[in-house]
């Protein structure tokens, strides 16, 4: 058991995590499911009754529970993963990257996948935690859905599928990113 564990607990390579993409869309293919995880706040809302509200919300709800029981699995094993398969070496980064991280004040750059001096209770009410995390929340959402789908959807159901929207909505993503990382970010970290 402590051999899965440490076998799990180990980044996968990408001639392993690649063809299990590529089986997971194959299958959804084949029975007619398009994968994405944006959708599923339409189909949560719907199940609580927002069709009386919005026409939006107004469909077959029952053919989308998949899609929520996919997200709840997501949910699980990031847990677990969080709780029982985190290595205890810090994440190897650049040490270009961890200087710039510190001048912009991330003091533990590496030692955790999420920096507390954004990701933690204290920092959320901060103008910096609110900003990144409750703004930040909001703009992922609100694009999420002026995108017709989330970056998961666009870049591999979509892309697998050949649509030419998915290719434009990822080459956003990609710009957007681009545009967080060395413009916007180091505005926000000085909050």
């Amino acid at each position: 058991m402590e051999q899965l564990i440490e076998w799990l607990s180990q980044p996968w390579p990408w001639n392993v995590a690649g063809p299990l993409i590529t089986l997971t869309m194959l299958l959804l293919l084949f029975v007619g499911k398009s994968f994405g995880v944006s959708d599923t706040l339409r189909t949560t809302c719907a199940i609580g009754g927002a069709s009386r509200v919005s026409d939006f919300f107004d469909f077959d709800w029952r053919k989308q529970t998949w899609n929520i029981v996919f997200v709840l699995g997501a949910v699980l094993g990031g847990f677990i993963a969080s709780t029982w398969l985190q290595q205890p070496e810090p994440i190897p980064l650049a040490q270009d990257t961890v200087l710039k991280l510190q001048e912009l004040g991330i003091n533990n750059a590496g030692e955790d996948y999420l920096p507390v001096e954004i990701f933690s209770w204290e920092s959320l009410l901060t103008l910096r935690g609110f900003v990144v995390l409750v703004l930040g929340g909001f703009l992922v959402g609100f694009g999420a859905r002026y995108a017709g789908g989330c970056t998961s959807g666009h870049a591999i159901s979509g892309l697998s599928n050949l649509q030419l929207p998915s290719l434009i909505a990822v080459i956003g993503f990609f710009i957007g990113g681009l545009v967080m990382t060395y413009f916007l970010l180091p505005v926000i970290l000085t909050l």
